[in-house]
């Protein structure tokens, strides 16, 4: 009786667990909108870029003429919406940027 009673509520209680899985939005990376690489201006320093855009997730010690800004959304589990800004430097002054930017920033 034990036996069967034990395996009734460990069924009971894995059928409550199970279908109602809660996913979060997950976010990770540098948020940047248009404003922010707009104010961007050819000859700033590396740090006047930093102190303007934040720290950049990737940058490349082979090749220190280019940081990487990646943002990547996912809302309930859902497709992974990814956003990228390659900031390129010629002798460490700032010369110009490429960008994949979302059409809506979802973490707002």
């Amino acid at each position: 009786m034990q036996k069967i009673t034990a395996l009734i509520l460990t069924l009971i209680l894995t059928g409550c667990a199970f279908p109602g899985v809660y996913k979060i939005n997950v976010q990770q990376g540098n948020i940047l909108t248009d404003e922010e690489l707009t104010s961007l201006a050819k000859g700033m320093s590396r740090s006047q870029v930093h102190s303007l855009l934040g720290t950049p997730l990737m940058t490349n010690p082979a090749d220190p003429s280019r940081e990487y800004y990646v943002y990547t959304f996912q809302r309930s589990g859902g497709d992974i919406k990814e956003q990228r800004v390659i900031v390129y430097y010629d002798n460490d002054q700032y010369s110009y940027y490429e960008a994949q930017l979302l059409e809506e920033t979802p973490a707002y």
